[in-house]
């Protein structure tokens, strides 16, 4: 396929540093919002429907599901999967091609399968 000018410009932009790293977290903040809003789709909830399960406001919903909304505290993204019987993940991995000191050389192991019972 023939690449557009779009293509060619975005290509040269993504040499530079500073515009690629803007453009990865942009699209980190679509990744969040493309997920809150696909399961909220899933569980046949609306946004107001949501915000009534949360205790908040639809427009805080939207906020969410905003891909130019980076203000999400864990907390708040624990309450809507927990409410969308879901669950979050984070996961750090090491920066490629970057020098000098690098506290992660691998990324850390992961263990889903916790136990969720209380201890007494």
């Amino acid at each position: 396929m023939k690449k557009t000018n779009f293509d060619q410009y975005l290509e040269d932009q993504l040499k530079e540093p500073a515009f690629s790293a803007r453009f990865e977290r942009a699209g980190e903040a679509w990744d969040v919002a493309l997920q809150i809003a696909a399961l909220r789709q899933q569980a046949g909830l609306s946004q107001k429907d949501l915000a009534k399960v949360l205790k908040t406001s639809q427009q805080q919903i939207s906020r969410l599901e905003s891909p130019c909304y980076e203000g999400h505290s864990l907390n708040t993204l624990r309450r809507v999967a927990e409410a969308l019987n879901a669950r979050v993940r984070i996961v750090f991995e090491p920066v490629e091609n970057e020098t000098g000191p690098r506290a992660a050389d691998t990324t850390a192991p992961y263990h889903p399968e916790r136990s969720t019972s209380k201890r007494t």
